[in-house]
């Protein structure tokens, strides 16, 4: 037996099962140069792949609204006459064009410090591979022969590839590259199968029909493993699965304490269509909309009739909360349609809440499109990296201003909706007693508020391991703003990942934490744990650890 560990975890779960290899196309462009002559030809073949790519596309987005948003990129005029002008002004042949313009792309995409961004470069390379499949007549990969139980080993999967699928067989996903925010981890999590993903050796591991185990829990792959070891793992799976299931079943039932504390367990969304997969689990609203995904689908700034459509959809699906986090972009989330000037730091840069209040016109499309949304469900507005008073300010004084344009145009909209802020920076969380008297709520985002705390980089491998959210400084961080927002009578949520966290939700839990918004499928174990929970012993420890020095401290008392 070979063993294979993962850090990656994906979606959780233990299956095993045959490997069903999936066949890499040769998807290599050509590398020859055109002449003159041939330019109206590759521009015309590129016209052909594209026109052919958006047909199949539609035919995909009938049945599953994720495409729908594949179809507008297909026809997105910038990567078009980026295509087009390679061909055109470098004599690039279709092919070559397509890829060094794809390349391009998804290098703004890996700049970005979101991870959930930075994965959206999926959703380009899978169109550049749909062109570049129909530019060398190749078909489209086919999982039609599948007609037993198997585990898919692929170096990547496309939404398109996962749309095919039939679930009937598929046990479960290992693939070479991807993230855990991927979209085959996220097409994992919604269908419930387990899923490793970044296993960097999976392709020269294992062979097509090779028994393997994938235990997802662990992120461990055992091929070729013993009938002993087999027998072990099925009743392990078995166990796994019964406790899943009791905890969907129990997703319904609300997050109290064993003695009597209730808190909110909400979902982290990025589209309607994110909205429909979280209603399952039952979550208590909406606890962070990423409204940046609205600006990075399109070719243009959304409108505000646009974006009212899609905000109104989410709180009417809902039903509950919905907290909707204003346009967060900026230097290292650049828009195929804006011009963003150069950055020595974008991290530190034009992005964020100082994109809003620079482009007004902009800032006032999205707060008119929210406080008509406001008139359908509880859409709650709030602003991303706030760092003084003036921000603040300002900003609320131009959503003073929607309200009076919409009032003075009979259009219907909450007059008190509520309106709060991101805490992500040191500087916000200083003057977080201040904010609190201005703003009716907090939502702590963890991942950025780690990274500018302790100056550090997550995406440099290097020096990533210094990451670490149960630093004390962070944990004293979290601790004085849930006490700063207690202390106004106002709520205090956390949208990081920390929040779901198996030691992080206890920890937060004592600390007085009000909502934690979590990914959809973490609500059902988030919920569980706070029911199996004490907060008074949750509290006791929390007390305990705000003495802790070091990080080892910390991980002792928890």
């Amino acid at each position: 037996m070979r063993t294979i560990i993962v850090e990656k975890k994906s979606s959780k779960g233990i299956v095993m099962g045959n490997v069903y290899l999936v066949e890499k196309q040769d998807l290599k462009p050509r590398q020859d140069m055109i002449n003159e002559d041939q330019i109206e030809l590759e521009v015309a073949s590129y016209d052909k792949a594209v026109a052919k790519a958006v047909s199949e596309l539609e035919v995909l987005a009938k049945d599953n609204e994720i495409f729908a948003a594949h179809v507008e990129l297909a026809k997105d005029i910038a990567l078009y006459e980026g295509v087009v002008n390679r061909i055109r002004n470098e004599k690039q042949n279709a092919e070559i064009a397509l890829r060094n313009t794809e390349e391009e792309y998804c290098a703004i995409f890996d700049m970005m410090d979101d991870e959930y961004m930075r994965e959206r470069s999926a959703d380009l390379k899978d169109i550049c591979n749909r062109f570049m499949r129909i530019l060398k007549g190749l078909e489209e990969r086919d999982f039609s022969g599948i007609r037993e139980k198997v585990i898919l080993v692929a170096e990547d999967l496309a939404p398109s590839d996962t749309a095919k699928l039939n679930l009937n067989y598929v046990l479960g996903f290992i693939t070479k590259l991807g993230g855990v925010t991927s979209h085959v981890s996220i097409m994992a999590r919604s269908l419930g199968l387990p899923a490793l993903v970044g296993v960097s050796e999976i392709l020269d591991e294992v062979k097509g029909n090779e028994f393997v185990i994938l235990d997802a829990n662990e992120g461990r792959i055992y091929i070729d493993p013993s009938d002993d070891f087999v027998a072990e793992f099925k009743l392990k799976a078995d166990e796994f699965a019964r406790k899943q299931k009791e905890l969907e079943e129990a997703s319904h039932l609300p997050a109290v304490t064993t003695d009597g504390r209730k808190v909110k367990v909400c979902a982290n969304v990025g589209s309607v269509e994110d909205v429909k997969n979280m209603l399952k689990f039952s979550p208590d609203g909406i606890g962070l909309f990423r409204s940046e995904f609205l600006y990075m689908e399109n070719t243009h700034f959304p409108t505000e009739e646009e974006q009212f459509e899609a905000y109104k959809e989410a709180a009417v699906l809902c039903g509950k909360e919905v907290i909707i986090r204003t346009l967060d972009i900026g230097g290292d989330k650049e828009l195929s349609y804006y011009d963003f000037e150069a950055e020595e730091n974008p991290f530190l840069g034009f992005r964020a809440i100082r994109i809003s209040l620079e482009l007004v016109d902009v800032f006032k499309a999205q707060l008119r499109a929210l406080l008509r949304a406001s008139a359908f469900g509880d859409v709650r507005i709030m602003y991303p990296m706030i760092i003084s008073m003036e921000e603040l300010t300002r900003a609320n004084e131009i959503l003073e201003i929607c309200k009076k344009e919409l009032a003075a145009e009979g259009k219907a909209f909450n007059e008190n909706i509520k309106v709060g802020m991101m805490i992500e920076t040191p500087a916000s969380v200083i003057q977080a007693e201040e904010f609190a008297k201005h703003v009716d709520f907090f939502s702590i985002g963890t991942n950025d508020l780690t990274q500018y705390m302790l100056v550090v980089d997550r995406g440099n491998k290097k020096i990533s391991k210094l990451y670490d959210t149960f630093h004390p400084a962070v944990l004293k961080c979290i601790k004085r703003v849930i006490d700063a927002g207690h202390a106004q009578n106002i709520e205090v949520g956390m949208c990081g990942e920390f929040a779901a966290d198996d030691k992080g939700t206890g920890l937060l839990l004592g600390m007085g934490l009000d909502e934690f918004s979590v990914s959809a499928g973490s609500i059902p174990e988030v919920k569980d744990k706070i029911r199996k929970s004490s907060y008074n012993e949750a509290k006791a420890v929390a007390d305990r650890i705000g003495d802790a020095y070091t990080i080892d401290e910390v991980m002792k008392l928890l």
